[in-house]
């Protein structure tokens, strides 16, 4: 092995230097010339980051390992899943295999250390030569992501170094840290809408199927220096036992590491609890994959922090004060801060995971065979014995979009080659069905199978409400409106496994000198619509029952001229959407869609994900919009310029004017911000801006408020309706991330395309009721919550105050109108059984 150039000889300084923040494009190069100098590093660009950055693989491992890496990947393959083989045969496999480990680094941007390690801790598994080095590399396949986002490191690079040597050195950036989801990116490891959760996914669940994962995050600053595994309570249920069990071995391994380096600070089995979002550190352990994540203290980026000891604090009820604990036995005393404090702890955690998994290599392995064979078992033992989806749905083209959320998490997937029964129910040719008895049976259940949140001592605050880290449900499912059966068997019939959904086919029924006319119950039908529409090609909605030859199309189908057949038949076909040709000219109702103008909104103070999400929605369905500022709503004369202007969920100080008092998270987030960030950076709307948008509406605009922006609607425009839940605590109203059921007014235009009965998305949602007593005739209640059973998967605590209140309501203002959502439809592009209802907003 010849020279290796070492990171300070390359980057110029110590990574996690003072002031120092090595920039992507500078890491990738380090990474290549690596693979130049030594045999003991592959480096693969898995593809181009959302906005064209390289996305890096690294695999380092011992040189015999890599010219054997196809072969050591098969092998893992089969230990991951072992069916069909004997015991004897999998003993010989470990014999034969490596522990694979899989680390990713600053998946939130901002959190800057773990992609500033990354580099060092490389350098060092290449260039040392020690017996602890030596048995990592033979028995170790260390699979890294060395920047998980690479468009918010390039971003947050950039900023700092713009305002480096001024005031506001070290403030935080003013917006998203991902074109689309910022702080949310991690939250879409089930769902992979973004381009960089579908690389990790691949690797994770598909191509490689590792023992452990890690994945390197930051914290606040003001508690321990960082926190490794394992969770605390409540744990997520249908995870095989020794997955908590590898969480405490690996995490206790790690802490051990931590202290014998003489690193104070290191906090485990606290503050981040079993059941959190369904992220990837905390979905991989559904899929027998060891899932753990640190969390160091923050600095400001990389200028250092001073903390005086008494701003130290605890982190509630795992860590009640900032004082030793079994957990936290060596508390750092305060002081100064730095970012090469926090690469220096992620490093030796990094290192501490891979010196676990190379001392014991056989064991991890033959546990990750113990594992996969006990969920085969326990999914065949399971009352539910597949779940079915039938291709007679409400949507059948987002169910298809399901079955490969599912084969993206590397689920088998079977699909009936001919008709079958279960539960003595005739199914159709064509129906997909996923069988419990597989390795990933946890993961089945948690996205297919209804969930409810614990509701235990572990789970409750000290003031007896439920905590929840963030969702209180995962249920795709549900999220995507798609109809999904438990069957209890027998199931009689003969199936397939599947790669791929199958192929998307489209036809044009029967010639149309009347027009053409497709579904409005499809999602994808309003990206055809959209299409069109932006073509110039004129489009009609049918607000009645359509009778064709052999069906009936539900109120809401789309309407063209025969003439334009052909202009929209390549799209139809590509996404799979049938056209009906009419034979008779068709008098009944119908209405003409126009290119609205729609604004969307969007603020600073670290932006907003619920309006990058609804971004990615917008394009995805190619649905023009137009980002509107603070300041170009406070320029007024708004309806010269927009149709519709769409609120993000968001809280009325967030909008108006972050220094309004009533809003502790808005107080929080000024309390972050404060003077550290530039003036132009931290403007809202204003009394100004509110006084344009109730004349926008007067005029005839329409506004759309999302979830939490409903509050600021109804004080905006005074309008008499009231959140029965404001103000409302965890222990009196809680949802957090739960579906819920409503009925819709299918017959209002708002409500064309739903199923009467729909699940929505509630995360401690606004709940509507009507309050004027003299003209309640000016709202319309599109979506109405039942009188009971309102819950379906997740939290409900206060059903009582849910039951018959309203959850969609327009209101008229003037010539125009407000459009209260008091549910997430679009919630991080997960929710596809509720977006028509946002779509019909921007007709």
């Amino acid at each position: 092995m010849g020279r290796i150039t070492s990171p300070e000889a390359f980057f110029g300084h110590q990574l996690g230097a003072d002031r120092k923040i090595a920039r992507w494009d500078r890491i990738v190069e380090y990474f290549y010339l690596l693979a130049q100098e030594s045999d003991r590093i592959k480096v693969i660009d898995l593809g181009p980051s959302t906005e064209g950055n390289p996305f890096l693989l690294t695999i380092i491992s011992s040189q015999e390992n890599l010219a054997n890496l196809e072969e050591l990947r098969q092998i893992n393959l089969q230990i991951t899943d072992p069916r069909g083989l004997s015991e004897e045969a999998v003993k010989e496999l470990i014999k034969r295999g490596k522990a694979v480990i899989l680390q990713s680094m600053s998946l939130h941007a901002s959190e800057i250390g773990g992609t500033q390690m990354a580099p060092e801790l490389a350098y060092d598994l290449l260039t040392r030569d020690d017996e602890e080095t030596r048995r990592i590399l033979d028995n170790v396949i260390y699979l890294a992501v060395p920047c998980f986002n690479p468009d918010g490191q390039i971003m947050v690079t950039d900023w700092y170094n713009q305002w480096l040597g001024t005031e506001y050195e070290g403030a935080s950036m003013p917006w998203l840290y991902h074109k689309y989801a910022g702080h949310d990116n991690n939250r879409d490891a089930f769902m992979q809408n973004l381009i960089e959760s579908y690389y990790m996914a691949q690797l994770l669940f598909k191509q490689w199927r590792p023992q452990a994962f890690q994945d390197h995050h930051h914290m606040g600053s003001y508690g321990a220096r960082i926190y490794v595994a394992p969770y605390s309570e409540p744990i997520r249920p249908d995870a095989d036992p020794l997955i908590w069990r590898e969480l405490a071995w690996y995490g206790a391994h790690m802490a051990y590491r931590l202290e014998e380096a003489g690193l104070d600070g290191v906090l485990n089995g606290a503050q981040f609890p079993g059941w959190g979002h369904y992220g990837f550190h905390w979905i991989t352990n559904h899929h027998n994959i060891a899932g753990m994540l640190t969390e160091s203290a923050s600095a400001k980026l990389a200028t250092p922090l001073y903390i005086d000891p008494s701003q130290l604090s605890g982190a509630g009820k795992t860590m009640p004060k900032y004082e030793a604990q079994t957990n936290f036995p060596h508390p750092w005393p305060g002081g100064w801060w730095r970012l090469r404090d926090i690469v220096e702890r992620q490093k030796m955690a990094a290192w501490a995971l891979l010196d676990a998994a190379a001392r014991n290599r056989e064991t991890v392995l033959w546990n990750s065979y113990l594992k996969a064979m006990r969920q085969t078992e326990r999914g065949a033992a399971s009352k539910v014995k597949a779940y079915i989806i039938s291709p007679e749905q409400h949507d059948p083209l987002t169910a298809r979009k399901l079955v490969r959320v599912l084969l993206n998490q590397g689920i088998e997937v079977h699909q009936a080659t001919s008709e079958f029964t279960a539960d003595n129910r005739l199914y159709p040719a064509g129906t997909y069905l996923v069988f419990s008895a597989q390795p990933k049976y946890g993961v089945i259940k948690q996205l297919l199978g209804q969930q409810r949140y614990p509701n235990n001592p572990w789970a409750k605050n000290p003031d007896g409400s439920i905590a929840v880290f963030d969702t209180a449900s995962d249920t795709v499912a549900e999220y995507m409106g798609v109809d999904v059966v438990p069957a209890a068997g027998p199931i009689v019939g003969e199936f397939k496994v599947i790669e791929e959904p199958a192929p998307l086919s489209a036809q044009v029924y029967s010639p149309g000198p009347y027009g053409y006319v497709f579904a409005g119950n499809l999602n994808d039908s309003y990206r055809l619509a959209n299409h069109l529409l932006q073509a110039q090609v004129p489009v009609w909605r049918i607000e009645s029952e359509l009778f064709l030859n052999d069906q009936v199309l539900a109120p809401g189908a789309f309407y063209i001229e025969s003439a334009h057949l052909e202009q929209a038949k390549p799209l139809a076909s590509e996404l799979g959407i049938d056209l009906y040709g009419l034979t008779a000219e068709f008098t009944g109702p119908k209405f003409a869609l126009q290119p609205l103008r729609v604004g969307l909104f969007q603020r600073y103070f670290g932006g907003n994900a619920d309006e990058g999400w609804t971004r990615l929605i917008f394009e995805k369905f190619e649905q023009p919009y137009t980002t509107v500022m603070p300041k170009d709503i406070r320029a007024g004369n708004l309806k010269d310029k927009f149709d519709v202007l769409v609120f993000p969920s968001d809280w009325e100080q967030m909008i108006v004017d972050i220094t309004i008092p009533g809003n502790e998270r808005a107080a929080r987030m000024l309390s972050w911000y404060g003077d550290s960030i530039p003036p132009q950076y931290k403007d809202g709307i204003g009394q100004e801006g509110v006084e344009a948008l109730r004349a926008f509406v007067a005029a005839g605009g329409r506004l759309v408020a999302l979830n939490n922006a409903c509050d600021f609607a109804i004080k905006a425009f005074k309008l008499k309706l009231q959140n029965v839940v404001a103000g409302l605590g965890p222990k009196d109203y809680n949802t957090h991330g739960s579906t819920l059921h409503v009925q819709i007014d299918t017959n209002d235009r708002l409500g064309l395309g739903m199923p009467e009965d729909a699940l929505i998305f509630n995360w401690d949602s606004p709940v509507l009721q009507i309050n004027d007593n003299f003209r309640a005739d000016n709202y319309r209640v599109i979506a109405r919550y039942p009188q009971g059973n309102i819950l379906e998967s997740g939290l409900l605590v206060g059903e009582e105050r849910l039951a018959g209140k309203a959850a969609m309501v327009a209101a008229r203002y003037g010539h125009g109108e407000v459009i209260l959502f008091a549910f997430a439809p679009q919630h991080r592009g997960q929710t596809h059984g509720t977006f028509k209802l946002l779509f019909n907003c921007l007709q």
